[in-house]
């Protein structure tokens, strides 16, 4: 009976859709040697090498609530002279921290992402199935809800047929849509929702007719509620955006549009004038056409590792955090402009140094250069993110950040 009890109590906490919610993108994408993925260090590193001078992330996360056994030392030493140590993102016990640190802080749950290239490597697709068995279990136990997300970055070709198939295998295998058996997955609007990210950007071929298959696929034949990824500018077809109005008729069809805003404005007073002048009207045209909107806002960016391995060196700490108040900027002019609920980029993206999870204050030092904010706490941004969902509960009012006891 208690089982059951915590069943139905799990369903209807998942069943209330998007409203009220801020949810995180969860890359799940880091790899180390020694972690059975064969990755090598996949997206802590170009190549084979992590060591000093040759790094792709500017946050160094916080591992010290892991069992020693999961955490891994590094080359890097921190100002101590402490050995540096990181996670693999394919532990189900890393996944089970960061879940309770979603719930620990009141942040709802995430969108987990799944590259659509990557689907077609066997070796990889089952690593990201681990991954995806780890965040549906833990999600479960924390009460926190989750989204698949396809992202489709990378691909240029028979986009529809990659995804079609990728979907049927895992629902064959994990149930997806089945409440009983994934009873924390999102439902919205009465579904399950599934998420679609890159329609519509000008840095890659539009692709719409295989969009368009996508869409139908998931909404008729998957009985799915959707949501698009689509560029900050997509309702003005211009800068991120193709000029095409076919593309006006394509979200149309879906049901939760998300406009992607990182790196689009740079201070609390830029994020400010977009969700005024930009966001505000984005949530007219939506109400207008009865979709959702589920506006984008990240703390910070800087990819400084990451551009210089590729040779083009971008300055550290290119749009500052500024202890929170560059966040809070865009929660609360989304929140008065009329957003209902919030995608945060990201709970654990180290490489463009958007992580909201735990990061250590004291990064290593040496010939790799990393953003800390040493009177900020290593949680803050966690703290900041579940204050988000209480001000669009309504339990939090007025637009300054909030103030933190110490």
């Amino acid at each position: 009976m208690r089982a059951l009890l915590f069943l139905l109590l799990c369903m209807s906490l998942h069943a209330g859709g998007l409203d009220g919610k801020v949810m995180c993108g969860y890359q799940g994408w880091f790899r180390v040697p020694d972690d059975g993925s064969g990755g090598g260090w996949h997206h802590y590193a170009p190549g084979g090498k992590f060591e000093p001078g040759s790094c792709h992330i500017d946050l160094w996360p916080d591992v010290r609530e892991l069992p020693a056994a999961e955490r891994f030392a590094t080359p890097f030493k921190h100002p101590d002279g402490t050995v540096a140590e990181v996670f693999s993102s394919v532990r189900p016990a890393v996944v089970a921290l960061h879940f309770k640190w979603m719930r620990d802080y009141g942040i709802d749950g995430i969108f987990l992402q799944r590259f659509a290239g990557t689907t077609r490597n066997e070796r990889a697709r089952q690593t990201m199935d681990g991954i995806l068995d780890a965040c549906r279990k833990s999600a479960q136990e924390t009460g926190r809800s989750w989204v698949l997300m396809y992202d489709l970055s990378g691909v240029t070709k028979d986009a529809s047929q990659i995804i079609i198939a990728d979907w049927k295998r895992l629902e064959a295998q994990f149930h997806l849509t089945d409440a009983v058996q994934n009873p924390a997955y999102l439902r919205h609007r009465e579904k399950p929702l599934v998420a679609l990210w890159g329609c519509g950007f000008n840095d890659r071929p539009p692709m719409l007719d295989d969009w368009r298959t996508m869409v139908r696929f998931f909404k008729d034949e998957a009985k799915c509620s959707l949501m698009l990824g689509v560029p900050a500018y997509w309702r003005t077809l211009d800068r991120d955006t193709i000029a095409d109005p076919e593309l006006h008729q394509l979200i149309a069809e879906a049901d939760v549009l998300s406009p992607w805003n990182v790196g689009r404005y740079d201070s609390p007073e830029a994020a400010a004038r977009h969700a005024d002048q930009t966001t505000a009207a984005d949530l007219t045209w939506c109400e207008e056409r009865k979709l959702d909107c589920l506006p984008v806002a990240f703390p910070g960016f800087s990819w400084h590792n990451l551009s210089a391995s590729r040779g083009r060196e971008q300055k550290v700490d290119a749009i500052p955090r500024r202890g929170g108040r560059f966040l809070w900027s865009q929660v609360s002019g989304f929140h008065k402009a009329g957003a209902r609920s919030l995608y945060l980029a990201m709970f654990d993206e180290l490489d463009e140094g958007t992580a909201i999870f735990k990061v250590r204050e004291d990064p290593p030092v040496g010939k790799s250069l990393f953003v800390a904010e040493p009177d900020v706490p290593g949680d803050h941004y966690l703290w900041l993110t579940g204050k988000a969902g209480e001000l669009l509960r309504g339990k939090l009012t007025g637009s300054e950040m909030p103030a933190r006891k110490k």
